[in-house]
């Protein structure tokens, strides 16, 4: 009966190492990926600020337009030009 008491503890504790480890990873991984989502979006800015240099044309480079470009990619981009266009 004691060594059935201490696997059940051990499987136990298992799982509760298991549940804070995700509830530690969850929060990071998605930090990870917004980072990374606006440093690409920092990029398609810049990329399409140098393209439409020659047309006079430009994005504001901000929190928001940083954040669209990097959450949607680049249909976030064309959202971003249709307003911009759309404003002018």
């Amino acid at each position: 009966m004691d060594t059935l008491n201490m696997i059940l503890a051990g499987i136990f504790l298992l799982v509760v190492i298991y549940i804070g480890a995700q509830l530690i990873m969850k929060p990071l991984k998605l930090i990870s990926k917004l980072i990374i989502n606006s440093l690409l979006g920092i990029l398609l800015l810049l990329l399409v600020n140098y393209g439409g240099s020659f047309f006079g044309f430009e994005l504001p480079i901000n929190v928001i337009t940083i954040l669209v470009a990097g959450f949607l990619g680049i249909p976030g981009i064309l959202l971003l030009v249709c307003f911009q266009l759309l404003l002018h």
